[in-house]
């Protein structure tokens, strides 16, 4: 475990969060959450010495290995598997089928994993430092944002893997939904100051809201009473016989803490503008195909949009979503097929690499006027957008990715459109803003079109999917759930002979070692669960035995102060019985813990032996 103690930091006059303390302990999966700029990635920063606290310390036992995917990647061997392996820790050195597996889950192929590091994307090259840092499995594992770089199929896959860590955890995503199926507690920067709580994110937020809801009706209700308090001293000031009184009041007032007002934390604040649609049909796609010279990556591609549709593009990286977005916005033309747009239809069109588009020259107000508002309306739309008063005369050539884009969502309000075509549009989001634009699609009168990984998107605003999967391009009707149920992804089905990959004999062993890790599972199950029953219980009954204990020494210290000598005695009795009662439960106690604890050890040994032996299959199950 690690100890934060005291922590403080800031940047110039901006003070980040101060005299935090905080322990992440044993085997806890921690997520953390927080506002973009509030201080995420500094804490990660300062944990593993890249970074310096104002005060304080961070406590971290002697050869505990943290381990942190950077942003400067180097690498040092010349093809992919090469470079994953040096990631592994001293006593696994040539077990090269680890490194296999995470690169695979990662979304490597085989081919891949034998190229030079040099011919991959920027992309897949934070892909491989992951990598690199999950099969070298620290003590603590921090990972921030690795879900940016990743398509679905390669998240979904890292979820399973993270949900079976055995040693410490603190992530930092916008993805709400893979946040929670990975962590055991959140942790947030919050008003600078950082919490920690066993239990996701609803429940953090939750906890949040209440506190602040009864720390502004107490300031209210505090400042009503003080504004009694100082007309009673005012209308009374000046009568005699009532001085004393007044001078009561007076004293009160001064030792009574004043609660501040809670500053306003700044969120996006995103409404898209509607241009009214008289038709049912926004657009016709037709045998669409699109290539990059030989590479085909859309084929005889047909969908028509309504007017309300809320579609979701998913599939691995590569496969050609991005360029379907393009062609259907225009960008790009088709090598085969058509495209019609209803003569009403307005689209708003938001791509990460439409950036570049920006004038560097130009300022936030003067790029969203040019999307055809006013000044007053550009203005609003900055602020919403986080560039607030003067931020909003800041030049585009000075900002960071993340404002960037901040810039181009900006532009997509100023001008009235129905239907969105939106690019991965969360990418540069924290999760709260990342909620309010879900939201705001959600409340759009017209269609929208998404490419995005983020399942909490998925599940909660498609009813259509456009899925790129086998070489294909096809269109499922219907929820998310019901497309991994009907359908699924690829690489998440049991490989059978036709694969080319396993033997029917292979796949009958994977099957049976799913049925003995089941069978593990179940015994574990059902060996555990009783015994935590037994020692909550225990811990009942001592807490009440205690409680109990503690008003019997009450009784005896008032007995003692009226000289009751037959009470003392009879009290002295009690408490000496009832100390005994808790003595037992005591040791009940400890037994139980320390057979749980060895009957834990016994069923995680036997798990990782099934796992060893199946050459890690069952690592990602």
């Amino acid at each position: 475990m690690i100890k934060i103690i005291n922590l403080s930091k800031s940047f110039g006059n901006q003070l980040l969060f101060d005299n935090v303390n905080v322990s992440i302990n044993s085997r806890e999966r921690v997520g953390l959450v927080g506002r973009n700029g509030h201080g995420k990635t500094t804490l990660f920063r300062i944990i593993i010495g890249e970074e310096q606290a104002d005060s304080g310390e961070i406590s971290i036992p002697r050869n505990y290995r943290v381990g942190y995917v950077t942003q400067q990647l180097l690498f040092a061997e010349e093809t992919v598997l090469a470079e994953a392996c040096r990631g592994l820790p001293e006593h696994l050195h040539g077990e090269t089928w680890m490194a296999e597996k995470i690169l695979s889950g990662l979304g490597f192929s085989k081919q891949d994993m034998l190229r030079k590091t040099s011919e991959f994307s920027g992309g897949y090259q934070v892909r491989l430092g992951l990598a690199r840092v999950l099969v070298s499995e620290p003590d603590l594992l921090l990972l921030d944002e690795p879900t940016n770089y990743l398509d679905i199929v390669s998240i979904r896959w890292l979820e399973k893997f993270l949900r079976q860590w055995k040693s410490e955890l603190i992530v930092i995503t916008h993805d709400r939904t893979f946040m929670d199926s990975v962590t055991t507690h959140t942790m947030g920067i919050h008003r600078k100051r950082v919490r920690k709580i066993e239990g996701n994110t609803d429940k953090y937020y939750e906890q949040i809201l209440k506190e602040e809801e009864i720390y502004e009706n107490t300031r209210i209700n505090d400042e009503k009473k003080r504004k009694e308090t100082e007309l009673f001293i005012t209308r009374f000031r000046a009568k005699a016989r009532l001085a004393g009184m007044v001078q009561s009041r007076i004293k009160a007032l001064e030792k009574q803490d004043k609660l501040d007002r809670m500053e306003k934390i700044k969120t996006l604040d995103f409404s898209f503008s509607y241009m009214p649609f008289p038709a049912k049909t926004l657009m016709r796609v037709e045998g669409l195909s699109f290539s990059y010279g030989s590479a085909d990556l859309i084929g005889n591609f047909s969908i028509t949009v309504g007017r309300e549709d809320r579609i979701c593009v998913i599939g691995k990286n590569g496969k050609g979503k991005t360029t379907l977005l393009r062609l259907l916005a225009g960008e790009l033309a088709p090598r085969a097929g058509t495209i019609t747009m209803h003569g009403d239809a307005a689209v708003g069109h938001f791509a990460q690499t439409n950036t570049l588009r920006l004038v560097p020259l130009n300022t936030v107000e003067e790029e969203i006027m040019a999307s055809g508002c006013d000044r007053q309306r550009s203005r609003d739309i900055a602020g919403a957008m986080m560039f607030e008063g003067d931020m909003a005369l800041k030049r585009i050539e000075v900002l960071s990715g993340g404002e960037k884009s901040r810039v181009l969502l900006g532009k997509i309000l100023a001008q009235k459109s129905n239907i969105l075509l939106l690019d991965e549009p969360t990418n540069h989001l924290d999760m709260e803003s990342s909620d309010a634009l879900l939201a705001a699609i959600d409340d759009f009168e017209g269609a929208a079109i998404i490419v995005t990984h983020n399942e909490m998107f998925l599940h909660t605003l498609a009813n259509r999917f456009i899925v790129f999967q086998g070489g294909e391009v096809s269109v499922f009707d219907g929820p998310y759930q019901a497309f991994l149920d009907k359908i699924g992804w690829d690489d998440e089905r049991e490989p059978g002979p036709q694969d080319g990959t396993a033997s029917g004999r292979d796949v009958v062993t994977r099957k049976d070692q799913r049925k003995m890790r089941a069978d593990i599972l179940s015994r574990k199950s059902k060996t555990i669960t009783p015994l935590k029953v037994k020692i909550e219980k225990l811990e009942a009954e001592i807490d009440q035995k205690e409680k109990r204990l503690s008003g019997l020494n009450n009784e005896i210290i008032a007995a003692s102060g009226a000289g009751d000598g037959a009470k003392i005695s009879r009290l002295s009795k009690e408490i000496h019985a009832a100390r005994s009662e808790v003595d037992v439960l005591f040791d009940e106690f400890e037994a139980l813990i320390t057979e749980l604890e060895l009957k834990t050890r016994e069923y995680d040994r036997e798990l990782e032996s099934l796992a060893g032996s199946s050459g890690g299959d069952a690592l990602c199950d």
